[in-house]
């Protein structure tokens, strides 16, 4: 089929455009660099004479308000909103932004054999939820706060909460486990912290790493390391009692959960974490500065 046996069939509706637009790309990548060019000017320059049409009439029906309400109930529409965002008349939408924002990580989690998905943008807050390698892994609350929260809160200000939903799964890899992909660029190395049959499963041990206070908590082969410090006054928290996987500060009775950190008493703190991985028997954390 060629360019005029497709301007020939072409339909008058959305699927019908998609197909058109699709069948006559194919064809123009058939042809020479110059009737590539050729082509390439055209659309270029019938682009930016509607892009200027619509910058008018937008202009237009920006100094009547009825007509304006009338213009922002369109863009609704899912056709209306990507013609204009394509010529830059109107901004991009906060799902944009976010999903933006999640895109520019997923290689570095990738990598990990891990990724993140959206659950829901309802402003001030967005909901984020790992998946793959990621889920579950001990070290997620430093990837979450010195990767994704970072991200989101960078390309969109106006969301202060971002929540990181709970899902299921686990990682292990080449004997290497539970290393989060954001700790991998931080300074320092890998320190030694004893073997996993040292830390009681389902308990605490404290000890110094590095010139730095730190708690390990195991749960099975899982190993979290988090400040040994409460994030409600800083006092240690490694003598709180421990039972379904929460310490309770035995100062003034925070809770935190121990597979990611979280503060169940002030969801707004939690504790410094530290990233994790386990070697065989062997335990190594490296300290965030």
């Amino acid at each position: 089929m060629n360019a005029h046996d497709v301007a020939s069939t072409m339909r008058n509706d959305l699927a019908g455009f998609v197909g058109d637009i699709e069948r006559l790309e194919a064809i123009f990548a058939t042809w020479d660099e110059n009737q590539q060019a050729a082509v390439g000017t055209y659309k270029l320059a019938i682009e930016k004479l509607n892009g200027e049409a619509l910058r008018r009439l937008v202009r237009a029906l920006k100094t009547d308000p009825a007509a304006l309400a009338a213009m922002k109930s369109a863009i609704a529409d899912e056709v209306v909103y990507a013609v204009l965002r394509r010529h830059d008349i109107v901004k991009a939408s906060l799902n944009e932004r976010v999903e933006a924002a999640l895109e520019g990580v997923r290689p570095m989690l990738a990598s990990h054999g891990g990724d993140v998905e959206l659950v829901k943008v309802k402003p001030p807050s967005v909901e984020v939820r790992f998946i793959g390698a990621c889920d579950g892994c001990p070290a997620s609350a430093l990837t979450f706060h010195a990767g994704v929260k970072k991200a989101v809160q960078d390309a969109c200000p106006e969301i202060t909460d971002i929540i990181q939903v709970k899902g299921l799964g686990g990682s292990e890899e080449g004997g290497v486990r539970f290393v989060s992909p954001f700790a991998l660029g931080d300074k320092g190395s890998w320190v030694a912290a004893g073997l996993l049959s040292e830390i009681p499963d389902g308990a605490v041990r404290s000890t110094v790493i590095d010139g730095e206070k730190v708690l390990l908590s195991r749960s099975g082969a899982s190993v979290t390391c988090f400040q040994n410090a409460c994030a409600h006054l800083g006092l240690p928290i490694h003598d709180g009692e421990v039972e379904n996987g929460i310490i309770t500060c035995p100062h003034h009775g925070f809770q935190y959960d121990l597979s990611s950190g979280e503060c169940l008493t002030a969801p707004e703190v939690q504790l410094q974490a530290h990233a994790v991985r386990v070697i065989g028997a062997r335990v190594e954390v490296r300290i965030s500065k």
